[in-house]
């Protein structure tokens, strides 16, 4: 239910982006308040808070935020707040975040590999991701994980590629398993 409420703020306040012609400017916004709310949990649990009263939390919405932040965002606060569901604004702001990369055809990918990849090695996977993707770009977000031994491990939105040595072994055991002598 949470994930479907978050989903349907998210995507109320992209479509009031795309009719304003404001999608860039808004998504701006969010970022930046994605980043304060990321660095100052006190704020989001003083909002979260059961004890304090409605209008102490959008009067606090309004003195942080206000002449920061545009109509459109300042007002989904307090119909957020006012449907008490201020425990949402983190997820509401990814999904706005996630429709407009989805707009401008950027993609996320998460690339794990057992060792850091040189920086010709990362320009040649996006390359790769860019010619089989419908993506126009990619925000690559690269792990290290010495336990795969070799391959990579790339995962984009529910897809994942798993050319990992680990893998291959683990795969060539059960197989070796199976065998009846």
């Amino acid at each position: 239910m949470a994930k479907q409420l978050s989903s349907i703020y998210g995507q109320a306040l992209f479509e009031a982006a795309m009719e304003d012609g404001r999608v860039d400017e808004l998504y701006e916004e969010v970022l930046a308040v994605r980043k304060i709310l990321d660095e100052n949990e006190d704020f989001l649990r003083i909002l979260r808070h059961p004890k304090i009263p409605k209008e102490e939390k959008l009067d606090l919405l309004d003195r942080v935020f206000a002449e920061r932040v545009s109509g459109d965002l300042a007002g989904l606060f307090h119909v957020v707040v006012e449907k008490d569901r201020q425990k949402e604004i983190p997820a509401i702001l990814e999904v706005f975040i996630s429709k407009v990369k989805e707009y401008r055809g950027i993609g996320t990918a998460y690339v794990t590999a057992p060792f850091p990849l040189t920086s010709d090695q990362k320009k040649k996977l996006e390359n790769r991701l860019l010619e089989t993707t419908g993506y126009q770009s990619f925000e690559m977000i690269y792990q290290e994980d010495p336990s795969l031994l070799g391959g990579l491990v790339v995962r984009i939105g529910d897809r994942v590629l798993d050319s990992s040595l680990k893998t291959q072994l683990l795969s060539l055991q059960k197989d070796l398993m199976r065998v009846r002598v």
